[in-house]
């Protein structure tokens, strides 16, 4: 009983302090001036301070869809003409005339050029008047072979002269051959005179003027012209998808998407490399494009996709949401509805303003798309209608902005 009763004292004196424990606390200071450091709360900040709760940080989340999207190889590509051929002199001439203006479009067969032609027509005349002065020569050694046929028929001459004139007919057909052949090799000179446009294209700069000497042995051509409808776009595939690709272009041919600037021109793969090029790992596609309005020009690069097929069931998300960090791509997964949880994931590809994820998260789940600056892994979030986040970002902004 009385143990009873003096816990009760206890428990009342205790109970009294508390209640009164700002004025013990003055009380024992004054007592005591050594225990201030300890009991002050203004030398205590731990006692002092009050608990804190966290604020939920506001944010934009969306689910974690199926779609059915495009298997597609991004990668950047190099405009190349289909042909690039340089336009040089066969024979030592001389340019009398440039028919064309440096950059412009020409069509198969047309004159760029034409050379000095003086010294070949007047050889190509000489040869002329020597194949008809065979031509003379071999009608006359024929009426001299059937004369000696007739006289070796009536025994006035002999065997010998009549195969002596035969002889002479054929010695002087070859040399007639050989005459036009001479005559046929200065008729193709004479065309080497004048430069025509092997394929349709554009003619590049002209250093040469009229005037300049050309020969045969120059190492600097007149002119390039390049094929540039249709025109080729090449670029590298991944080894890792190439397997894809193979299988794509064994089904049909496989649809490339060149975009230059604002312009987007379709073509189709027309070539791909026989070897895996070591250095990258990558292999070398060649695709084709219709190029009539020159959208696409020789040298310049563009941002090239090739559709490999569909997948019917791609697992999404929105791109804004995949963050990188150190250990590779992540998200923040909204568990609950209360706390944000990171995430890490295997990004597939990207396909628009969507990210295909292989690994990482299932259908239905809610990611962060908005506000993922101010989280943590564990961190309590406040989800927010769409736009919303926005709109508040907005009009403190514009808050601020008054107050300054």
């Amino acid at each position: 009983m009385r143990r009873t009763l003096v816990l009760l004292v206890l428990a009342c004196a205790v109970a009294a302090l508390w209640w009164k424990r700002d004025d013990a606390r003055r009380l024992v200071v004054e007592k005591l001036p050594s225990t201030a450091a300890y009991l002050e709360p203004e030398n205590n900040p731990a006692a002092a301070a009050p608990v804190r709760r966290v604020a939920a940080v506001p944010v934009s989340v969306a689910p974690v869809e199926v779609k059915r999207l495009p298997v597609t190889v991004d990668a950047v590509g190099t405009v190349q003409a289909v042909a690039s051929i340089q336009i040089k002199s066969r024979i030592d001439s001389e340019i009398v005339e440039i028919a064309v203006k440096e950059g412009a479009l020409v069509k198969e067969g047309d004159l760029l050029v034409r050379l000095d032609s003086r010294t070949i027509r007047a050889q190509l005349a000489q040869a002329a008047a020597t194949v008809m002065k065979d031509k003379a020569q071999i009608e006359q050694l024929r009426r001299d072979l059937a004369r000696a046929e007739d006289l070796l028929s009536k025994r006035i001459t002999s065997e010998v002269q009549r195969d002596t004139a035969a002889t002479s007919v054929k010695v002087q057909e070859a040399q007639l051959a050989a005459d036009e052949a001479q005559s046929d090799n200065l008729k193709a000179a004479l065309s080497y005179t004048e430069l025509r446009a092997p394929v349709s294209g554009r003619i590049g700069s002209i250093p040469l003027k009229v005037g300049t000497a050309v020969r045969l042995a120059d190492g600097q051509p007149i002119t390039t012209v390049n094929q540039i409808d249709p025109i080729y776009v090449s670029f590298a595939v991944p080894q890792s998808v190439f397997l894809d690709l193979r299988t794509a272009l064994a089904a049909g041919t496989v649809r490339v998407d060149a975009k230059n600037g604002r312009e987007v021109v379709s073509g189709t793969i027309a070539f791909v490399e026989n070897t895996v090029d070591l250095a990258t790992g990558t292999v070398l596609a060649k695709a084709v494009f219709p190029n009539a309005k020159e959208l696409l020009w020789p040298g310049g690069f563009v941002t090239v996709q090739a559709v490999l097929g569909m997948e019917a069931a791609a697992v999404t998300v929105p791109s804004t949401s995949v963050q990188l960090g150190q250990r590779g791509p992540y998200v923040f997964a909204v568990r609950d509805g209360r706390k944000a949880e990171l995430v890490q994931v295997t990004v597939a590809r990207i396909v628009g303003a969507d990210s295909v994820i292989s690994q990482g998260l299932k259908v239905g789940e809610q990611v962060v798309t908005d506000g993922q600056l101010r989280l943590v892994d564990g961190a309590v979030v406040q989800v927010q209608a769409t736009g919303e986040g926005v709109a508040k970002r907005t009009d403190d902004a514009s808050s601020a902005a008054r107050r300054g």
